[in-house]
């Protein structure tokens, strides 16, 4: 892994919990991480064009963003999908975590978290039906019903490979596509893996 990467990663989970004195305002309304994969609904902030929430319920901890992480993949020379996943971690795992292990395991944990999310969204391109839908009305319809269904797919997913990793690292994540960044191919697929944005 690059230097430069590890370093960032370094001072992101410093920032992270660093003290502040100017009062940082967060989203006061978390969004609830359900076990399985969510229903992408019409008015779910997901599909709203937002930007991502700063904080994402799972189970009954309070996770915070702490990764954006860019990613693509075609399921053929023709279709494919590129979007934006969004990491989730628990403030205090990341406390103690540093504490007991020091802040240079995060670098492997990112690189972890990077594999099975692309395995995972590779899984979710190949179970997700690309080719254009002759019954949508439009466009916009069609963008839609590729979103959630692609997103429901990639939660399923990536569910078993977030469970083993917090098993394994005791660190509560979770791991989200950010809906509003996906862009679909159909006719030709330029998707292609990203690394993290430095």
């Amino acid at each position: 892994m690059k230097a430069s990467v590890q370093i960032l990663l370094g001072m992101a989970f410093i920032a992270l919990t660093a003290c502040s004195t100017q009062e940082v305002k967060h989203d006061t309304q978390a969004i609830s991480a359900p076990a399985k994969a969510p229903a992408i609904t019409e008015n779910s902030t997901q599909s709203s064009g937002q930007n991502p929430p700063l904080t994402w319920l799972k189970g009954d901890k309070r996770l915070n963003l702490v990764r954006i992480m860019d990613g693509g993949a075609c399921k053929n020379d023709f279709q494919g999908a590129k979007g934006t996943f969004l990491i989730y971690a628990d403030p205090a795992d990341i406390e103690r975590i540093k504490r007991e292990k020091g802040p240079q395991v995060f670098s492997d944990f990112e690189t972890k978290i990077q594999s099975f999310a692309t395995d995972a969204f590779q899984e979710a391109i190949n179970a997700t039906n690309l080719a254009e839908d002759p019954f949508a009305l439009g466009a916009d319809e069609a963008q839609e019903k590729l979103t959630k269904q692609l997103s429901n797919n990639f939660r399923n997913s990536v569910a078993d490979a977030v469970k083993r990793f917090q098993k394994e690292t005791t660190l509560t994540i979770d791991v989200v596509p950010f809906a509003p960044s996906f862009t679909f191919y159909q006719q030709g697929c330029e998707a292609t893996h990203q690394e993290p944005e430095n």
